[in-house]
Formats: C-alpha cells, sequence, structure tokens
C-alpha cells in the first residue's frame, strides 16, 4: 500500500505529514510526501526516512521578505500552485493507492486524485477554513457569532466566492485538460463533505463547530529522539529554567522588536532566554550570558526544560509546549494563531496576549502570569490529557479509505 500526502504551506504544514509517515510505516504502508523544496523540509523529511518530491516554490521565497505577501502576491501564487499540483502530483501519484492534502488550499490534488481514480482525503490542523453557521469565516470558534445562522452562510458563501476568484479560473482550466468537468465551488471541493482534523481534541475540541462530518484523528506529533546540543544542555544546567523565545516560520510576520521585547521581560522576572532564530532571524539584544540563541532544535526535549514558552501560535508549537506540560504566552499575529492563543487561555495553561504587538509591559504581565504555579501544575494537567496516538490512529484509517479505493472519495 502507497500513499501520497501532499502540503504547501510552512513548517506548521509540513512536518505533521513526517508524523503521518512514520505512522503509515508503522502500519506496513509506504508514504511519498510532495512538499515545497525548502531545505528544513528536505532535512526534516531526510530524518523522518521518508522520501521527498519538491513541490512548488519554497515557502521562505514568498514569505521572507520585508513585508507580508499582498493581495497580488496571492493572486500570482494561487495558479503557480494550482499547476504545480497538477503537474507534479499526476506523476508523483501513480503507483499510489490513495492521496491525503493539506496546507494552503490545495486545489489541484483531489482533481488528480479523481483522474487517477483513487481516494482523496483533505485535513486540516484547525478548524476555522471550515464552514459553520456558528461562527462567520475567520472568527473564532466557540465564541459567540454577532451574526445569526443566515447571517452566517452568507459570509460563509462569500469566502467561497473568494476562494473561487484565487483559484477558479486555473483549477477548470487544467481539469478541462485532462477532460474532467468544471466545478463551481472550489473551497468545498477541496475540503469535501468529510474532512479530516489534525489536532488533539484537547487543545481544540470539535463538537458541533462545523456543518461538516469531520472525522478527528488527534495530532500527527514527529517523534523526536535527538539530544539537545551541549552548549544548550550547559546553559540549561547553568540556572533555573528559562523562558524560551520563538516565533517559527514567521519572517515579516513576526512582531518587531520582539527579540528585545521578550528578553527584557524575562530579565525583569529574574529569567534567562533562550532564543529561537527562525526565519525571521531573531538576534539577542546584548552580549549577557543571559541568552542563548538555538537554530534547528528538538523541541519536544527543549520545552520539557523551560520556564515558560513564548510563541506565535502556530498549531505545531501549541500542540508540542501542551504536550510538555510548558505554560505558554501566545501572541498571535495571522490566520489560526488567535484561535490557539485563546485556547490556551480558557485551558489555564498560559497567557493570550492581548494584540499583536506585545510592549515591555504587555509581555511582562502576560507573562507573569504565565509562570504563576498555579499555571504550571495546570498545564501538567492537560499534558496528561493529551493523545500520542494520532499518527497510528490516522494511518490505520488512510489504509481502510485506500484498501476501499473509491474513486475520489471523500472520506
Amino acid at each position: 500500500m502507497r500513499v501520497l500526502l501532499t502540503s504547501w504551506g510552512s513548517r506548521g504544514d509540513v512536518e505533521p505529514l513526517a508524523g503521518l509517515a512514520v505512522g503509515l510505516r508503522k502500519v506496513g504502508a509506504e508514504a511519498l510526501v510532495c512538499v515545497p523544496p525548502d531545505e528544513e523540509f528536505v532535512s526534516l523529511l531526510a530524518r523522518a526516512g521518508v522520501p521527498v518530491v519538491p513541490l512548488g516554490p519554497t515557502v521562505h521565497s514568498v514569505v521572507a521578505g520585508t513585508r507580508p505577501p499582498s493581495a497580488q502576491d496571492a493572486f500570482r501564487l494561487a495558479p503557480e500552485l494550482v499547476a504545480a499540483r497538477f503537474g507534479t502530483l499526476t506523476a508523483a501519484a501513480e503507483g499510489c493507492d490513495a492521496v491525503l492534502a493539506t496546507g494552503l488550499m490545495p486545489a489541484g490534488a483531489r482533481d488528480v486524485a479523481e483522474k487517477l481514480g483513487i481516494p482523496y482525503v483533505f485535513a486540516c490542523f484547525h478548524i476555522l477554513g471550515l464552514p459553520s453557521r456558528h461562527f462567520p469565516p475567520g472568527s473564532r470558534p466557540g465564541k459567540p457569532s454577532p451574526q445569526g445562522e443566515t447571517d452566517n452562510r452568507v459570509l460563509w458563501a462569500q469566502d467561497g466566492q473568494r476562494v473561487n476568484a484565487l483559484y477558479g479560473e486555473a483549477l477548470n482550466s487544467h481539469r478541462a485538460a485532462i477532460g474532467l468537468p468544471p466545478v463551481d465551488n472550489v473551497r468545498d471541493h477541496v475540503i469535501t463533505d468529510r474532512p479530516w482534523l489534525a489536532a488533539d481534541a484537547t487543545l481544540c475540541p470539535s463538537q458541533g463547530m462545523t456543518d461538516r462530518d469531520l472525522v478527528q484523528t488527534g495530532a500527527w506529533i514527529l517523534p523526536d529522539d535527538r539530544p539537545l546540543p551541549g552548549d544548550l544542555e550547559a546553559f540549561l544546567d547553568a540556572g533555573a529554567p528559562p523562558v524560551y523565545v520563538g516565533f517559527g516560520s514567521m519572517a515579516a510576520h513576526a512582531p518587531k522588536g520582539i527579540a528585545r521585547v521578550a528578553i527584557e521581560a524575562s530579565r525583569a522576572l529574574g529569567r534567562r532566554t533562550v532564543l529561537a532564530r527562525g526565519w525571521a532571524d531573531l538576534a539577542p539584544i546584548d552580549d549577557a550570558d543571559d541568552c542563548f540563541v538555538v537554530g534547528e532544535v528538538n523541541q519536544q526535549a527543549l520545552f520539557r526544560r523551560v520556564a515558560a514558552v513564548v510563541h506565535h501560535g502556530g498549531a505545531g508549537t501549541t500542540t508540542t509546549a501542551a504536550r510538555a506540560g510548558a505554560p505558554q504566552v501566545v501572541v498571535p499575529r495571522i490566520a489560526d494563531q488567535p484561535y490557539w492563543a485563546g485556547r490556551v487561555a480558557e485551558l489555564g495553561i498560559g497567557s493570550a496576549h492581548a494584540g499583536t504587538t506585545p510592549t515591555f509591559a504587555s509581555l511582562t504581565a502576560a507573562l507573569r502570569s504565565a509562570l504563576a504555579p498555579e499555571t504550571r501544575d495546570r498545564a501538567r494537567v492537560v499534558a496528561g490529557e493529551i493523545r500520542l496516538d494520532g499518527p497510528t490512529a490516522a494511518a490505520q484509517r488512510l489504509l481502510d479509505t485506500a484498501g476501499r479505493g473509491r474513486p475520489s472519495a471523500t472520506v
């Protein structure tokens, strides 16, 4: 049994596929992963022993400019990605028994599966993009909606029109070229009637949150047994647990001056700092020995050694910190990050920073709350509630889906 897994997006959109690929290997199946050719992603998948096929441009080349991508950038990128999927996935999926797609609106993946007559699955790592009468597009599920059900459905219909404007012409042009009829609603076509949610149920409850028949598998965590670098170990052993500060794949989206604000806030509370360089290329503000800079590192091991994790609120970082029992301060910037910030606060495992640009005073207050003993105690309790079998559960379900072999199955 062979399955093609594909995504285009940041590390948070790619690493879960490595976790799922390892889960597939454990149940006797082979996985081929088709993702952007960023060096970081290629190295990650090589470490997991997973074969990789490059898809489209690097993500870093798109997001790591001096400003965030614009609407014009989106209209240029969307048809480029559609074309890349039709070209690359058609060849990569030959001999595969199913296609699973996730990441940035994977228009083209289902269509390749349809042409090849193999099942297709859409997976997501949060529920913000899944239509619901309970909340409007872009809002945080679980909070009261100012709109009624009718208004929310109108807003979701408008969201579908937005997606059509980005992807519709390119998708239907490529479908016509391979003898497939056009689709009217690209978003609903891509996400299907039965999408999968690869998120932990404690962190991301989904009951009643969408109008789709959602399948929640649990988070697809890639196990990491790499030792921490010796100099980092020495820093950790030299004093009380430090505060970790990192904004992952955020580049132009990272808060301006976040390194200075975070280091000074940590110092004000008597804590040292581990600063993750990330795509924003964060750097220490002076030569003091209370700040240690890391690049690519085993977060699963590191987060068990820190006093708190200050981050952007990506699904992967939130889940890794929660599994480690580390209190969190989430400074959300875009997309699903406000949702994860809200869940951290609601669960009592950390603080959601109010606003996207922290000041010394605001971050110090949020960090002080996260460092409180009751927050750490609660974080340890929640850590014990997070399930670890997500990759295996999803892998077995995917095998069952592939085994049934229904053309373009939306399961």
